[in-house]
C-alpha cells in the first residue's frame, strides 16, 4: 500500500472519530446553527421591515426584500460559527493528550488535521442547509439559475475551507479550550463589520473603508450578485483571492504549529 493510500486510509478513520464527537455533543452542532438561525429571524422579522425599505428602494420592499439581502452574510457568519467549533476540537485533542497518544501508533501524521478539516466541512454544509432552509421558509426568493446555484456552492465552499484551515491554526495556538473557544469569534464579528447586514456607503467613512477592504466583503458581494443577479464587478475576483490567501496562510501556519507540536522532547 502506497503511502498516499495510507493516508487516505488514515483520513477516513480520522473522519468517523470527528463525526461521531459531534454526534456525542450535539449541543456543539446545535449551537453552531441555531446561532445564524436565530440571527436571521431577529433581523428579518425585527429590523427588516425597516431595513429593507431603504435597500436598493425597491419596490415590495420591507422584510422580504431585506430577508434576500441579508441571507448571504447570515450564510458566511454560519460558516464562522461552524469553524469556532473546528478549533476547540482541535485544542482539545492538542491539550488532553489524544495527538501525543496517536504519535505512538502507525498513524498518517497529516491524517488527524485532515480529518478535522473535512469533519468541518461537514458540519457546515449542514448548517448551510439548515439556515437556507429556514430562509427560504420566512421569504427568501433568489433568482439564481443552476449556473448560479453551482457558482454559489463553490464560493461557499472556498470560504469554509479558507476559514476551516484559519480556525485549525488558531486551534493548535491555543493554550486551552477556553481561549480556543474565544480567539475565532473575530470571524463571526466581521460580517457585522461589512456588508453583511448593511450596504458598506450607508456607514460612517472610516468604518465603510475598513466594511470595503475586509475579506469577508468581497465574498458577501460575490454571494449576493450570485443569488440575486446583482452586478458582482471585482468582488468575484477579490473573493477567490482572500479564500487562496487565508487558505494557503492558515495551512501553512497549521502544518508548522503541528509539525512543531509532533516532535517528542529528548529524554
Amino acid at each position: 500500500m502506497t503511502t498516499l493510500a495510507y493516508t487516505v486510509r488514515d483520513s477516513r478513520t480520522m473522519l468517523r472519530r470527528n463525526v461521531r464527537r459531534m454526534l456525542r455533543y450535539p449541543s456543539l452542532t446545535a449551537m453552531v446553527i441555531g446561532i445564524p438561525v436565530v440571527l436571521l429571524l431577529l433581523f428579518v422579522f425585527v429590523f427588516g421591515g425597516t431595513l429593507g425599505a431603504g435597500i436598493d428602494a425597491a419596490p415590495g420592499g420591507g422584510r422580504t426584500e431585506y430577508a434576500n439581502y441579508v441571507v448571504p452574510g447570515i450564510l458566511l457568519m454560519t460558516l464562522a460559527g461552524a469553524v469556532q467549533g473546528t478549533a476547540i476540537s482541535i485544542s482539545m485533542d492538542m491539550t488532553e493528550g489524544i495527538v501525543a497518544r496517536f504519535r505512538t501508533m502507525a498513524i498518517s501524521r497529516a491524517a488527524v488535521l485532515t480529518g478535522h478539516v473535512i469533519g468541518s466541512v461537514i458540519q457546515s454544509a449542514i448548517g448551510v442547509v439548515v439556515v437556507l432552509a429556514v430562509a427560504f421558509a420566512i421569504g427568501f426568493r433568489p433568482t439564481a439559475g443552476p449556473l448560479e446555484w453551482l457558482g454559489a456552492v463553490a464560493v461557499l465552499l472556498m470560504a469554509a475551507l479558507a476559514l476551516i484551515w484559519l480556525a485549525v491554526a488558531l486551534g493548535l495556538k491555543a493554550k486551552s479550550v477556553e481561549t480556543a473557544s474565544n480567539t475565532p469569534m473575530f470571524l463571526i464579528l466581521l460580517p457585522f463589520l461589512g456588508s453583511g447586514f448593511v450596504p458598506t456607503d450607508s456607514m460612517p467613512v472610516a468604518l465603510a473603508l475598513f466594511a470595503e477592504y475586509q475579506p469577508f466583503t468581497p465574498i458577501i458581494e460575490t454571494l449576493r450578485g450570485l443569488l440575486r443577479g446583482t452586478p458582482i464587478g471585482a468582488s468575484g475576483v477579490l473573493a477567490v483571492v482572500w479564500c487562496v490567501v487565508i487558505a494557503g496562510g492558515g495551512y501553512l501556519w497549521s502544518r508548522r504549529l503541528y509539525e512543531r507540536a509532533s516532535v517528542r522532547p529528548r529524554a
